[in-house]
């Protein structure tokens, strides 16, 4: 079994250097503004070093176990977190289409609410929170150069997640080109749906991939994902034919993908790529659980569990079996 202790550094244009000048459609253009829902600083759990991890809204996507159901909408989301409410009622009256009452607690009437957050603008202590925030790249680089001294004593940079970052690939693509100019390093966090021109664009720019692959049997990827998972496994072949540097990240969730069935299709399929870094095993957790009633949505694994060390391990000892380097799972590192 080949362990690998650490996310894999550099790449095709890493640091700024050649290959990141004249890429496809790059124009570095500072203009382009994205829709970003998080920043997370100090990060260090999202690629090498101490990292900034940018996520960007909007994701074809609607999977079951999503801990990121805020950033699946491509507009701003509203939160509604009871446990902050002090009952002051402002919301109340703030809301233009009476779409909040009181019984018990505030209570929303997410059918008739239209996500204009007049209610969070009156809500003092928060419990009303609109996700989602505006940003030009020029303003986003001035929050991501904040945190060079950590990349700088770590080895560390920006990765841009989601949501589906390639949703807004004009956005990401400039994004990555303006942290390109300054020498910082990039990763891109992708469940891998998006148009192949889109991967091409941002190659020079991108110095590690990590590629979600949730389930090789097609009819369950669409049941549990709401996509076909054929334009995911395409580019991965097509981006591993490039020798770009690429994690893949399996999400081990009991009683959906952790049969041996598909965990054998997963590494027989990744052990025909001509170019892999690594395969890391991503063990369900339930720390999204709570954000689905917060934003009116029904979460659909309510019964499910997190994965055993045994179990895990068990899944990690036959993806190595197929000689694939497997990252060893560390305590804290979930998705």
């Amino acid at each position: 079994m080949t362990s690998v202790d650490t996310m894999t550094s550099g790449g095709p244009g890493a640091s700024g250097g050649p290959g990141v000048s004249g890429g496809p459609g790059v124009s570095g253009g500072p203009s382009v503004s994205g829709m970003i829902f998080d920043i997370k600083r100090y990060a260090i759990h999202d690629g090498p070093g101490i990292r900034t991890a940018v996520f960007l809204k909007g994701c074809p996507l609607k999977c079951w176990w999503c801990h990121n159901p805020e950033g699946q909408g491509s507009q701003p989301q509203l939160l509604f977190r009871a446990n902050r409410c002090k009952a002051f009622k402002a919301c109340i009256d703030a809301c233009p289409r009476g779409a909040i009452r009181w019984e018990n607690g505030s209570l929303t009437d997410w059918e008739t609410c239209d996500q204009c957050g007049k209610c969070a603008a009156a809500c003092y202590p928060g419990a009303r929170e609109l996700v989602g925030r505006c940003l030009s790249v020029a303003e986003l680089m001035r929050e991501i150069e904040r945190d060079v001294p950590f990349y700088d004593q770590s080895g560390g940079g920006v990765t841009f997640s989601g949501g589906e970052p390639m949703f807004q690939c004009e956005f990401l693509r400039e994004s990555l080109y303006a942290c390109k100019e300054r020498g910082i390093h990039t990763i891109v966090d992708t469940s891998g749906h998006a148009a192949w021109g889109g991967f091409e664009s941002i190659l020079p720019l991108v110095d590690l991939f990590l590629y979600d692959l949730k389930l090789m049997d097609d009819t369950k990827h669409l049941k549990y994902t709401s996509v076909s998972n054929r334009l995911i496994l395409d580019n991965l072949r097509k981006l591993s034919s490039t020798g770009a540097h690429i994690i893949v990240r399996i999400p081990l969730i009991p009683g959906v993908n952790d049969d041996r069935e598909n965990i054998e299709h997963s590494a027989n399929f990744l052990s025909k790529l001509p170019s892999l870094d690594g395969v890391e095993l991503m063990p369900y957790h339930e720390i999204g659980v709570a954000k689905y009633a917060s934003i009116g949505k029904k979460y659909r694994l309510e019964s499910n569990r997190m994965p055993t060390r045994e179990e895990i391990e068990a899944a990690e000892a036959i993806i190595a079996g197929f000689h694939l380097p497997v990252i060893n799972h560390q305590p804290g590192r979930t998705k």
